[in-house]
């Protein structure tokens, strides 16, 4: 029986390439032995009351049908719902299975599983485990592991969604020499480097002395716009829950409820132990007061909704004015420098595709202008492929804002088009005044 994450005094097994235990793995098999559960209709099964990745068929287990590779089906669904969740990736380590187990014991809840199945078959492709923790107002926050049973393709593709899509990543890091480090982080610094990576925070959390990790996680963002930070080391699973949950509250700024999360948990923040932020320090935090009794609550409140926000975002409107546009598919306002997505309308491309790869494309101009002597300027850019147009340009008398759309070439002339964006332009200024 998995303790309570704040009870665990040591991770029970090596922190280098260790196994569950073999009873661990023969409870997993279960999973194979889930009576197949009859719904009365279509309706009740393809009802969207809950906005969550996965129906839920029972306690613990939920399960999507795909059509498609289950990393490009999980890709679309974050892209749809644009939900808050925390990703834990192993590296020389199984702790994060540890960690779910402690903290769905802390919650007096079981570690769900998400099946990915083909569809028209029910053929198992990928199996995903999650923790749940309770948020304020019925809402959840999910706490995956990316260590996904799945082909090892299909591992490596959902391990670098599921990281790129966090609102937090978190990276364990086992006892590696450098040179075994430093080939370890390749794949995540190819993954960041290529995009789309709409997630902006990442922690390393290191469960022997970090070493080289410093040096070499410093580098892993690049020029990408992700935040990299390492805790200090983790002896126990206790010590990693407290960097994840101290930065996941520094992430969402509500530093109150940042400690009441730590004291429902028993985990009480220590002096001097926040983790280290790129390139430099953190500011100290000040001492914990010793935990009170509270109800668990162990996480703060996810966000809130989209459908809640867009009455006050001036760019929604905007947006809207632009999908109605013939031949508009997908269209988004999002900031250059972040690639935070403004407002969206349409279908796919997803806003943080088009963020990414918008932003990636008005690089491209700029170094292109630099290369050949040519004045740098905010470019308008319009690029066609076989049955798109794509369309980036800057966002009249908005610095910094751009948007990038999709269009079908067949349904519209691209000149029109931009004839019909260049007339939005004072209205886009007049509703973001």
């Amino acid at each position: 029986m998995p303790k309570p994450i704040h009870e665990m005094s040591q991770w029970d097994v090596s922190v280098h390439n260790s196994r569950v235990p073999e009873e661990e793995w023969q409870a997993t098999r279960e999973l194979t032995h889930v009576a197949t559960q009859i719904l009365t209709n279509r309706d009740e099964y393809l009802a969207p009351e809950r906005r969550e990745i996965g129906r839920r068929i029972g306690d613990q287990q939920l399960e999507m049908f795909v059509v498609c590779a289950p990393s490009e089906a999980l890709e679309q669904q974050f892209q749809q719902w644009a939900s808050d969740f925390i990703a834990i990736h192993d590296i020389a380590t199984d702790s994060s299975p540890r960690i779910l187990a402690g903290l769905a014991a802390a919650t007096q809840r079981k570690v769900q599983k998400l099946v990915i199945r083909r569809q028209g078959h029910g053929m198992a492709l990928a199996t995903l485990e999650f923790a749940e923790l309770p948020g304020a107002n019925g809402q959840m926050l999910r706490v995956y592991s990316t260590r996904v049973d799945a082909d090892s393709q299909q591992r490596a593709a959902l391990a670098r969604v599921l990281l790129a899509y966090s609102r937090l990543g978190v990276v364990m890091v086992g006892d590696l020499p450098q040179h075994a480090l430093d080939t370890a982080l390749q794949p995540l610094r190819d993954g960041i480097a290529r995009g789309p990576w709409p997630g902006r925070q990442l922690l390393f959390v290191p469960l022997s002395p970090a070493g080289a990790l410093h040096q070499l996680a410093s580098h892993i963002g690049g020029r990408s716009g992700v935040q990299v930070s390492i805790a200090p080391q983790a002896v126990k699973p206790s010590d990693a829950w407290t960097s994840i949950s101290n930065t996941w509250n520094r992430v969402r700024g509500d530093s109150g409820v940042a400690m009441q999360a730590g004291q429902s948990l028993g985990i009480a923040a220590p002096a001097g132990r926040d983790p280290i932020a790129f390139p430099a320090p953190a500011p100290a935090r000040p001492p914990a007061q010793p935990p009170a009794p509270l109800p668990m609550h162990p996480m703060p409140p996810t966000r809130p909704s989209a459908s809640s926000t867009d009455a006050n975002n001036p760019w929604q409107a905007y947006v809207r004015q632009c999908i109605e546009i013939t031949g508009m598919i997908s269209c988004c306002v999002f900031e250059l420098a972040t690639q935070r997505t403004l407002a969206h309308a349409g279908a796919r491309p997803g806003p943080a595709s088009l963020a990414a790869q918008g932003a990636a494309l008005h690089e491209a101009a700029n170094v292109a202008a630099k290369a050949m002597g040519l004045p740098v300027a905010p470019p308008d850019l319009a690029i066609t492929l076989a049955g798109h147009h794509l369309i980036v340009r800057a966002i009249a008398g908005r610095p910094g804002l751009a948007l990038h759309a999709v269009v079908d070439s067949h349904a519209t002339n691209l000149m029109l088009v931009k004839m019909k964006l260049q007339r939005l332009d004072g209205d886009s200024a007049a509703s973001a005044a």
